[in-house]
């Protein structure tokens, strides 16, 4: 190669490298749009997203070759493309024709970028559709135009605005299907606004599009002479962005992290959720409510004189004030609501039913608390607005609830604030991610109950008897033999001197829990209400025993969490069915047989052993007294 040669191909790649330069320059500074087509099955939403990448160039030329391919086997006449194919990526989705799953794709015009995400039309799919509108600017709720207003546009339509998407387009699709007819198209929209003004929806914009030959959609359609709007790709280039108006907020930003690289800086960081900061700015950090002054806001790319909604900082205060992650920064004189009881509307999204009393694991922005959910106070009709009784949320179903945390939680409501009034929940056994949530408000109870400061602590109350406060929690069968070993475990204790309670959970149904039978609710709240008197005798420094089937690990786990670390013991009473079965000295499980005994654990009621129990004592190969005495060697072994 001669050096004329080798020259122009330098040149050549400094040109490429400058122009890739000179894109990604012109893309950084381009606002982002997220939004999500929706709508009944086969409205057509696949098609218009295919379409809106076909039109902004957004496909590679050997895409484009493979998807005219698939096109022609997939029956499509003629030079026609099927953009739907460009969404529908999975197997099951094309055998099907449908989509099942959220899809997302990014595109870019010379106005902005856009996140769009594609969800699922049918019913059993609504909590895809509700994490993909999650954290959506806009809705493009799809109708076809020879169907009109179907469940599933009503369905979207409730769920966008239960998660406060205010931009809503209302895209009537397949209109070369009704030759363009618009005495049809007005009916529709009529249609929509009734229903729309039902739920709360105030203002949408229409619009006659067809996704499939392209009217409307990046220019105006000859089609449609009487349609004076802008087309579809117009409007999501100029629509006014949530970011805009969070910047116009009090300022919010909960904390990610505590950044501290040396012993000379340290700063707080994470994304501002809404309002602007600037250095010099009073700001208060919760839930503390400590103040400080803002010190600098500092960035990758160096300091900032001010930083507002949408941008991730650490900002560093003038004084050392104790925050955290999971701690809000906000404006001194505007802060946001602290705490602990909340009224909120719950998406459920796990196979398994809510269990009202349940400790579940809720985040919020950077916050992670135990949360107990209540029995819901109505379940929503999303077909018909209606509010129907219900003992519990299954899948898919949007119910209104009160949710009790363990620790304050800084919130706003999510109508005001999505970042701080938007949550999910998490079952703390297997970590799935089993609803999603918005808070509307705290309940008064929350804020006029408080603590009341005791001079004599649970450390005094300790060191008076002498001894460590325990919990020995015996679970197992019944008839496994736990009142048996826990009797005979206080009665060794007894004789150490110890001071010691023992609950039986035969005897606690004769009084504080006589209410409760024997439904997986109403074994939640036996625990429940157990363990909180557990933790009131262990405040009192005592020893406490506890038999009680117990049978959920969740709830032996909320105990636990309700102690210090090392104060609680699991002891699993290890015994088969068929031992205890056979033992039956209460005739249990014969009347259980014989479906004379609803709900009895091991026959028609499940129950979860411990799968990494602190003691575990097995009573086909130890006697009663043996297992006493292993149980007390371990917990208080000779020095």
């Amino acid at each position: 190669m001669d050096k004329t040669s080798s020259s122009e191909i330098y040149q050549t790649d400094a040109l490429i490298a400058e122009d890739i330069d000179a894109y990604l320059a012109a893309h950084q500074n381009k606002s982002m749009l997220r939004f999500i087509t929706c709508g009944s099955v086969d409205d057509g939403k696949s098609t218009l997203i295919g379409r809106l990448l076909y039109d902004s160039k957004m496909i590679f030329e050997d895409q484009l070759a493979a998807l005219e391919s698939d096109s022609k086997k997939s029956g499509t006449q003629g030079e026609e493309i099927d953009f739907a194919l460009l969404v529908d990526g999975l197997a099951a989705e094309r055998e099907q024709g449908i989509t099942i799953d959220v899809a997302y794709r990014f595109f870019a015009t010379e106005q902005r970028k856009f996140i769009v995400a594609d969800c699922p039309g049918h019913e059993q799919y609504t909590r895809n559709m509700v994490t993909g509108a999650s954290t959506a600017d806009l809705a493009v709720i799809l109708i076809d135009a020879r169907k009109g207003v179907l469940v599933q546009t009503r369905r979207h339509s409730f769920l966008c605005r239960q998660l406060g998407i205010r931009n809503i387009v209302l895209a009537v699709n397949k209109m070369d299907l009704i030759d363009y007819d618009q005495s049809k198209y007005d009916a529709i929209v009529a249609d929509y606004t009734a229903f729309a003004a039902s739920i709360g929806i105030e203002n949408f914009t229409a619009m006659p599009i067809s996704g499939f030959r392209g009217d409307n959609i990046t220019t105006l359609s000859a089609n449609t002479p009487w349609y004076v709007g802008a087309p579809l790709m117009t409007h999501l280039e100029t629509v006014e962005l949530d970011t805009s108006r969070d910047a116009a907020k009090p300022f919010r930003m909960p904390v990610q992290w505590v950044n501290r690289p040396n012993l000379d800086f340290r700063g707080f960081s994470g994304l501002i959720a809404t309002g602007m900061v600037k250095p010099g700015d009073p700001v208060r950090v919760l839930p503390s409510g400590k103040t400080s002054t803002v010190k600098s806001i500092v960035t990758f790319g160096g300091e900032l004189e001010e930083a507002s909604a949408g941008q991730s900082v650490t900002i560093c205060l003038e004084d050392e004030v104790d925050c955290s992650r999971g701690n809000v920064l906000s404006v001194a004189d505007a802060p946001p609501e602290v705490a602990d009881q909340f009224e909120a509307t719950i998406v459920w999204m796990d196979d398994e039913a809510m269990l009202p009393g349940r400790a579940y694991l809720l985040k919020l922005a950077t916050q992670t608390v135990s949360a107990t959910i209540q029995a819901p106070k109505y379940e929503i009709n999303v077909n018909t607005m209606e509010h129907l009784a219900a003992k519990t949320l299954e899948l898919n179903v949007i119910g209104v609830a009160e949710i009790t945390t363990d620790k304050p939680l800084v919130f706003e409501a999510y109508a005001e604030n999505r970042a701080l009034g938007g949550f999910i929940l998490i079952d703390k056994i297997n970590n799935r991610t089993v609803g999603a949530g918005m808070l509307h408000f705290s309940l008064r109870r929350s804020q006029n109950v408080h603590w009341q400061a005791t001079s004599i602590g649970r450390e005094d109350h300790a060191g008076l008897k002498n001894q460590k406060p325990l919990v020995l929690w015996f679970t197992g069968l019944s008839g496994s033999g736990k009142s048996t070993i826990a009797n005979e475990v206080e009665k060794n204790l007894n004789l150490m001197n110890r001071h010691t309670f023992l609950l039986d959970g035969d005897n606690i149904r004769h009084g504080l829990n006589k209410d409760l039978g024997f439904t997986d609710t109403d074994r939640i709240e036996n625990i429940r209400r157990v363990g909180e008197v557990t933790r009131l005798m262990a405040d009192a420094g005592l020893i406490v025993l506890t038999a009680f089937i117990s049978p959920f690990r969740a709830e032996r786990q909320m105990v636990r969490d309700m102690l210090p670390e090392g104060e609680f013991v699991e002891i699993f009473v290890d015994t088969p069915l068929e031992v205890a079965e056979a033992r039956d000295v209460k005739g249990l499980y014969k009347k259980a047989r014989e479906g004379k005994l609803k709900n009895f654990t091991g026959i028609d009621s499940p129950y979860e052993a411990p799968e990494a129990p602190d003691i575990t004592v097995n009573t086909v190969a130890m006697t009663p007294a043996e297992a006493a005495e292993y149980i007390v060697r371990q917990i208080m072994p000779l020095k």
